[in-house]
């Protein structure tokens, strides 16, 4: 078993290789005068089990170039098997036609991987459950669930939680991790989005006055429909809001938004690599996730079971 990284997430990268005991396979993916990507694999991969790391996050397009070549040049080296671990799937929400003549980019990217050459595809929290679909090879779906809910249940221990859902969409993931904290009750911010980026908040249904609540999403972006949540739940009594969100993309002024929000913390996991605004706030925290994608690894690679890491 080898594992390779390009430049979108090395840290993490590293630390998945530690937690396997592993060094990271000797490459080198760099940048021609005319931006073109060239990759090379410095090491012997001929009949070996190869995990690519590349989170497709900013710069979406550079980072999903380098990891659909490095995928080539293994397929051209003769590597047994090819899994892109994939932390967070860029595109992702690009998964139906919002409307007429748009495009379904999710689809596009997933034929994309599939024809340079994977052979199976580990990411986290998906955007939407049917991307699975969208391959026509093996796809796992880690949930970063278990390490929320652990860092939950370690830090707010004896607080009255509540499950807050951002969205109408995310009731499913609230609902799983709320299971997870003893049955925690639950509640829903029905939002209305008038256009990308931007959403307001409707109604909050649930009761959470007097309430320790924790907002839970996949992907937090502009950080404009948390803020909105939180300050929305603060109105209705809530006593205090934290979110738990897996991917954090923080875009433009998402890190200044959150600062200035009725959010006590925005917690992420490590699946982007964290910008120096992300890094030097003090309303931020990352989680690591090295561990939970190094046993998905190391049970892919032994053929033994993914899904009962999550039992």
């Amino acid at each position: 078993m080898k594992i390779i990284s390009g430049n979108g997430n090395m840290p993490l990268a590293q630390a998945i290789a530690d937690y396997v005991e592993l060094p990271l396979t000797d490459a080198s993916v760099r940048r021609f005068a005319d931006e073109e990507i060239f990759v090379e694999i410095h090491e012997n991969v001929r009949g070996e089990d190869v995990f690519v790391v590349q989170s497709t996050s900013y710069p979406a397009n550079d980072n999903l170039m380098e990891l659909l070549i490095m995928i080539d040049a293994l397929k051209r080296a003769s590597a047994r098997r090819i899994t892109a671990v994939v932390p967070y799937f860029g595109y992702a929400r690009q998964d139906r036609k919002p409307g007429p003549r748009t495009p379904i980019s999710a689809k596009l990217v997933a034929n994309l991987i599939t024809t340079a050459g994977a052979n199976r595809v580990l990411s986290v929290d998906l955007h939407a459950g049917q991307i699975q679909g969208f391959f026509d090879i093996p796809t796992d779906n880690l949930f970063g669930a278990p390490v929320m809910s652990a860092d939950i249940q370690a830090r707010f221990p004896n607080d009255n939680i509540m499950v807050v859902s951002p969205d109408v969409g995310g009731v499913v993931r609230a609902r799983a991790l709320a299971k997870r904290l003893d049955n925690a009750p639950l509640a829903i911010v029905d939002k209305r989005r008038e256009r990308a980026g931007e959403s307001e908040v409707m109604n909050i249904i649930g009761d959470v006055k007097g309430r320790f609540c924790i907002l839970i999403d996949d992907i937090v972006d502009s950080a404009g429909t948390l803020c909105n949540a939180a300050a929305a739940l603060k109105k209705e009594g809530a006593t205090d809001v934290v979110a738990y969100v897996t991917h954090g993309v923080l875009s433009g002024g998402a890190v200044a938004r959150v600062e200035g929000s009725a959010l006590r913390e925005l917690v992420i996991t490590d699946s982007i690599l964290a910008t120096p605004a992300v890094a030097a706030s003090s309303s931020i925290r990352q989680l690591p996730i090295a561990p939970l994608l190094g046993e998905a690894i190391r049970r892919i690679a032994d053929e033994s079971s993914v899904s009962s890491l999550f039992d």
